[in-house]
């Protein structure tokens, strides 16, 4: 089953089971609320653990792809010149931001608007995603960087497969992005 599928199953199922939580009952709210907390403390524990394991391995590895250009903003695709160690911090940074953003949203949520059934489904939904992120799969799991693993990673497809494009690495693209990029002017 796909990643999708199962965070589809998980949303439905606790959906069902939230609506027999008694949340007016503050012993009830309290343990919810702390099973929130634990959940991202893990992810946060994990995110550190990934950031330990990636300063540690120092991969200087030269990584070169093609970054696609935002949707409808008329840019050419621009050519990024790396390493496998900051890709990889910089991959790190975009998913703690993003843990960052859905606690805020959820602060929001629950403390402002007092929902609180999504709690539960938020206490397990972003441990699965971190768990099932390429970095904790390579750096946590040791799974090798290969196939799906390999860098650069491939987005995630958008909203009925709307994105902002295809991030590529061969070796032609990377040229001619940076011919373009550069006004024809390659640098060695």
């Amino acid at each position: 089953m796909s990643s999708q599928v199962t965070n589809l199953v998980i949303v439905l199922g606790m959906m069902q089971v939230s609506k027999r939580v008694p949340f007016d009952d503050p012993d009830v709210l309290l343990g919810v609320r702390v099973l929130y907390v634990v959940s991202n403390l893990v992810i946060l524990g994990i995110y550190l653990y990934v950031q330990s394991v990636i300063n540690k391995k120092k991969d200087l590895t030269t990584l070169k792809y093609v970054e696609p250009s935002q949707l409808g903003s008329g840019e050419e695709p621009r050519p990024v010149t790396t390493t496998v160690m900051e890709y990889d911090k910089q991959q790190l940074r975009n998913s703690f931001r993003s843990q960052l953003m859905g606690v805020g949203m959820m602060g929001v949520m629950h403390l402002y608007f007092k929902y609180t059934n999504p709690l539960l489904v938020q206490s397990i939904l972003p441990v699965k995603s971190a768990l099932e992120s390429n970095l904790v799969k390579i750096h946590l799991f040791g799974k090798p960087a290969t196939g799906n693993l390999q860098r650069p990673f491939k987005a995630a497809a958008g909203f009925m497969g709307m994105g902002q494009g295809e991030v590529k690495s061969d070796k032609a693209s990377v040229e001619s992005a940076e011919k373009k990029w550069r006004g024809g002017v390659k640098e060695e």
